[in-house]
């Protein structure tokens, strides 16, 4: 099948062949292939985008937040690998579900950070809410090829405590109150994901093997500018494929095929097909550099990443003298040793939201970046872990979300009466395009964010 180029209404190009449509990032040149944009977009202008990325097992409480001072937002010890990115950075304080707070359960209660909603106590007919992320879905994802990608690291676990299912742990987007949305943990299969019917393709051939003839007859149509920036893109592709080649090969080599597994006793039901990476710091950045991909080819403008579960056993001995998975690490009793190896891992999880987030400032979308287009919310479903405290919740909000957001603050609403997480989700939703009057149990959306 010849290769053609095809514009969308979304002011995207994509290359056609093959059974596949290779999404090609913001290019000045746009307009000489008669793209047009969506009503009430300027031509000029970028789409928004908005992602979650949730970590298990809540934070160090004595040194997580920050602190306004004349000289512009100090941050603690956790959130000191943000210092290259503080300025695109809203530390947010005293945020909550209130729901979280009566009941038993430690863990399994608290998984509505993207609902509000009551998760019901139940082992067999789980019930959460919609999530924000699902909603918009429902309601703008028809703008591009994908309406969201949820992407994770570990696969559910199966057992119960205090009436709960441990289902609840391994995902915080739900399509519907009732249905988790299906939450790729494999990273060639989540790649494929950004391209038509990847599945039929080739294995032995680059996606970019079968959109070559115009690729390069499209670098002689753009700006010189343009050229430079498609030829960077394609390079960046082709290097993400050959890293998940690498990780697939060690995986198979190492451990006969069947990858990198988090240690739980419970028996897991893996997705066939391409392996996980045995390295933990492969696997990790593998899944958040497809999620960038995602938002620089328009494949999706909406995203969720489990960076690992609720109760996840990831095991962070690669920084050094770490001993035990990282729900273990949360219940340090405060012993110091403990406390220093959880500690860590919480920073490990800050220099990743920091290599990601630089990512996304270094890809040019014209007058802006996709970090100053994007709204990256980084959140965890408990406070202090080792408490399973839920009074208020660690929260983190970086981008420019299309220039409606004032970085460089940290934003207190622990003395405010209503510090309802939802409040932020209907700010967030609204800046998506998507207006309601209620989500989750708010009424009205914080107004302080820009």
């Amino acid at each position: 099948m010849k290769s053609s180029i095809h514009s969308r209404s979304s002011r995207r190009l994509f290359l056609r062949n093959a059974g596949i449509a290779f999404g090609l990032p913001w290019l000045e040149s746009m307009n000489a292939f008669g793209s047009t944009v969506g009503k009430g977009a300027a031509a000029n202008e970028a789409p928004r985008r908005f992602a979650t990325l949730f970590m298990g097992n809540g934070v160090n409480p004595h040194h997580w937040g920050a602190t306004n001072t004349e000289q512009g937002m100090e941050l603690m010890k956790t959130l000191s690998p943000l210092e290259p990115v503080k300025d695109r950075l809203l530390v947010m304080k005293g945020l909550w579900n209130p729901t979280t707070i009566e009941g038993p359960g430690g863990h399994y209660p608290k998984m509505n950070v993207l609902s509000g909603l009551t998760v019901k106590q139940t082992t067999t007919d789980v019930e959460v809410g919609t999530t924000m992320d699902q909603v918009m879905a429902g309601q703008i994802g028809h703008r591009t090829p994908m309406p969201s990608i949820v992407l994770g690291t570990e696969p559910p676990r199966y057992s119960t405590d205090s009436g709960f299912t441990s289902l609840y742990s391994a995902y915080i987007s739900w399509s519907s109150p009732t249905t988790p949305a299906p939450k790729e943990i494999y990273p060639q299969q989540a790649f494929d994901q950004l391209f038509d019917d990847g599945s039929k393709r080739r294995r032995d051939k680059s996606v970019l093997d079968l959109v070559l003839s115009e690729a390069n007859s499209l670098r002689g149509k753009v700006s010189s500018r343009d050229a430079q920036k498609l030829d960077e893109y394609f390079t960046s592709v082709r290097e993400l494929e050959q890293r998940i080649e690498r990780a697939e090969k060690s995986s198979q080599e190492e451990t006969g095929g069947q990858g990198w597994q988090p240690t739980v006793r419970e028996p897991t039901f893996p997705r066939p097909g391409a392996g996980i990476p045995n390295d933990v710091r492969d696997h990790l950045r593998l899944q958040l550099d497809i999620l960038v991909l995602a938002f620089q080819m328009d494949r999706t403008r909406i995203a969720s990443m489990m960076l690992n579960n609720d109760l996840s056993q990831m095991n962070f001995g690669f920084l050094g003298n770490i001993k035990g998975g990282l729900h273990e690490l949360s219940h340090h009793a405060g012993n110091e040793e403990r406390l220093d190896m959880y500690q860590r891992a919480n920073q490990y999880h800050m220099q990743l939201l920091c290599e990601t987030l630089q990512k996304m400032d270094q890809t040019d979308e014209g007058e802006r970046s996709l970090l100053d287009n994007s709204m990256i919310l980084f959140c965890s479903s408990l406070w202090d872990g080792n408490a399973h405290d839920s009074r208020q919740l660690p929260i983190l909000l970086a981008g420019g979300g299309g220039g409606t957001l004032k970085g460089g603050r940290m934003l207190d609403y622990s003395t405010q009466e209503n510090r309802k997480l939802c409040r932020l989700h209907l700010a967030l939703m609204e800046r998506m395009g998507v207006k309601t009057d209620r989500f989750g149990d708010a009424e009205k959306a914080l107004a302080d964010l820009g």
